[in-house]
């Protein structure tokens, strides 16, 4: 009890921040300083970053194939949810985990088409010549929530410790690696990675509390 009210604590301020650092970064010290004359909150900050940084094709490359592997996480997990629905021949018997992992998924997909469509900035390099929105990295979203869920609950779904153990290790620097990979990069803002990291930390943390308050049910 006393670890979901501290998760639940967690993840209000998770969010508060969440939203808070949103509204700066489309409010505090905004720039042309895009490409196209594109704006760019926390100017400062963000054209230092990226004038260090620049455009890094290598990692580039990295962070985009590394990105593949969160996919095929995902698909791990729907093949056991539809192996379950298979055995059992009832929607009731599938694991609970899989339901709250395949709404958690779907609040993912909403909130990159969110940002797709409420663009806060614009990437500091061309995508083909276009324009492309840059907040929040959604590489970063992707790494960081389908990574750290797996982590969250696979010893639910993978009884063996050591296969287990050695999955586990492999999704954490499989995460890590595109997050630093695409700062790397440089096909982001700073603060487009900032942002990314913070807004999949509220959402794992509303994750994890779920998970805690059905373990506690059942």
């Amino acid at each position: 009890m006393k670890k979901i009210k501290i998760f639940t604590l967690i993840s209000i301020l998770l969010l508060i921040l969440s939203i808070t650092f949103t509204l700066l970064v489309k409010k505090n010290d905004v720039k042309p300083i895009g490409p196209e004359g594109s704006e760019v909150g926390f100017a400062e900050i963000n054209q230092k970053a990226h004038n260090t940084i620049k455009y890094n094709d290598t990692w580039y490359k990295i962070s985009k194939y590394c990105g593949m592997i969160p996919i095929c996480i995902a698909c791990f997990y729907a093949g056991r949810g539809i192996r379950q629905l298979a055995k059992e021949k009832s929607f009731k018997k599938i694991n609970k985990k899989l339901y709250i992992l395949g709404a958690f998924y779907a609040l993912l997909v909403a909130l990159y088409l969110f940002f797709e469509k409420v663009i806060i900035n614009y990437r500091p390099v061309l995508e083909d010549g276009k324009l492309e929105a840059s907040y929040p990295s959604s590489h970063t979203l992707l790494a960081i929530c389908i990574c750290l869920s797996s982590i969250i609950i696979s010893k639910d779904f993978i009884s063996n410790q050591k296969i287990r153990k050695i999955f586990d290790i492999i999704t954490g620097l499989v995460m890590l690696i595109i997050v630093f990979g695409r700062l790397l990069s440089g096909v982001h803002w700073l603060t487009d990675i900032i942002g990314g990291i913070i807004i999949s930390l509220f959402m794992v943390s509303a994750f994890y509390t779920t998970v805690l308050r059905l373990d506690q049910k059942q």
